[in-house]
């Protein structure tokens, strides 16, 4: 970008083309929000002042967020948000981002606690708080806990809860554990980490930024999913569900391991992928 004159169209234009030329996936998008968060519009706001140029400073600060988007950082780390059931939730390297796919565990939440007054649910491992804010703020009559080992993560999660006025409450503490004193629950939900360790150096540069301990869990995946569904059982209600999300591939093992436990009834749901992605175990 040399002296002469940029307007925001001109470097939308140029950054899709070195994003696309990186192999991003989605060069044009990842150009307009860095850009709109830059300038502190939204994106549509881009577009009705397409021909305003960019100050000297503007172009810097933008060539900084490109330098570190080519290197691997989430844009949502760079912005410091992360939109997540149609919430805003703020992150950072301290939590993993919430994805679309996860939405999914929030919509099986909410279909096993309909009718239901006062639902209790538990949410572990709640990282940003993502889960745990999306079922309360759809149903406030809950009582929702958030679960997270990491005291890092605790407070992002905690900013999120306070962002958006919901009640939940959060607890510091390894799993289950946390939680034990207050069963029984209706719904114990979790997306824990599920990638296997040895498949962690071929993962986007992008995922390989976000914390380990919430992506890695053993040798196959399945070491934190195997310590739920041994531990959920004796803590759910009656009518009540352990619900996980889980890696591509991974459901019927998943599923297999809560019916050797004792689960009497076993579902999946699929993302909009059409991948196994949440597994529904009821006591």
């Amino acid at each position: 970008m040399a002296d002469e004159i940029w307007t925001i169209l001109k470097v939308l234009q140029w950054t899709q083309r070195r994003f696309g030329e990186r192999g991003l996936r989605t060069p044009r998008l990842d150009a307009e929000v860095l850009l709109a968060h830059l300038l502190a519009r939204d994106r549509v706001a881009l577009y009705t002042h397409f021909d305003q140029p960019l100050a000297k400073e503007e172009l810097a600060a933008y060539r900084e967020l490109i330098r570190q988007r080519l290197t691997g950082e989430p844009v949502a780390y760079l912005v410091g948000k992360q939109e997540f059931w149609s919430l805003a939730f703020a992150v950072d390297r301290r939590v993993l981002i919430p994805r679309p796919e996860t939405e999914g565990l929030v919509e099986a939440v909410l279909k096993l606690v309909a009718g239901r007054p006062s639902p209790s649910v538990a949410d572990i491992g709640t990282g940003s708080g993502a889960i745990a804010v999306a079922v309360a703020h759809e149903r406030p009559d809950a009582r929702v806990v958030a679960v997270e080992r990491s005291p890092d993560a605790l407070a992002v999660a905690r900013a999120n809860v306070a962002a958006h006025g919901v009640a939940v409450e959060l607890r510091e503490g390894d799993l289950l554990l946390p939680i034990t004193r207050d069963a029984p629950w209706d719904v114990i939900a979790s997306n824990p980490p599920y990638i296997a360790e040895p498949e962690f150096p071929s993962l986007p540069a992008e995922v390989r930024c976000e914390p380990r301990e919430a992506l890695l869990a053993g040798e196959d995946g399945l070491a934190v999913i195997r310590r739920l569904i041994e531990g959920a059982l004796p803590l759910l209600a009656g009518e009540g569900a352990l619900m996980l999300e889980v890696g591509a591939g991974q459901a019927p093992e998943v599923a297999e391991l809560a019916r050797a436990r004792g689960y009497r009834t076993i579902e999946t749901t699929r993302d909009l992928a059409g991948i196994e992605r949440v597994v529904i175990a009821r006591r």
